[in-house]
């Protein structure tokens, strides 16, 4: 192993550095429960899985929002599709914040009572848990990215080489 690089996640060229990094599996389940995470809230919010929000509209909204949180998840947790499932977190994540943001600021047809309340709780908590997928999916892209660029391993002479060969 003389003479080698090690290059982590991040593209550094620091000789027998590695930046630590937690497991992707666990990221990947962080993410998973974030993305259902949203889509509890959301059918809290609606005031549970029977009911409909007004207008109906809204309503089939939040199902979008509630199937694509578990379907984002389920994404998530599949290793060979966590790429698609980071991408379909960044969707799941700036869906409803935009929608939370509009409904609160200008207001949306068939729903002018919500502007100016921006002290709604559930709305609060929802925002939160959405900006958190957002970061750690914008995070996961680009590293994926990255990783993509930059060999794991390089050998003396720039090849790869796996990683324990000397």
């Amino acid at each position: 192993m003389a003479g080698q690089q090690v290059v982590d996640w991040a593209g550094s060229d620091r000789p027998g550095v590695r930046a630590g990094a937690a497991p992707e599996m666990a990221v990947r389940m962080v993410g998973a429960l974030l993305a259902l995470a949203i889509a509890a809230v959301h059918v809290a919010d609606q005031g549970g899985i029977s009911s409909f929000a007004s207008p109906d509209w809204i309503g089939w909204g939040y199902r979008l929002i509630e199937v694509g949180g578990v379907l984002t998840a389920v994404l998530l947790l599949i290793p060979w599709t966590a790429w698609l499932g980071w991408a379909a977190s960044l969707l799941l994540g700036l869906g409803p914040l935009i929608g939370y943001v509009a409904s609160r600021s200008i207001g949306v047809p068939g729903d002018h009572g919500d502007v100016g309340d921006w002290g709604y709780w559930v709305g609060t908590v929802s925002l939160v848990i959405e900006a958190a997928l957002i970061v750690l999916g914008v995070t996961m892209l680009m590293a994926y990215r990255q990783r993509s660029r930059h060999p794991l391993v390089v050998g003396r002479l720039g090849q790869l080489a796996k990683p324990g060969s000397s």
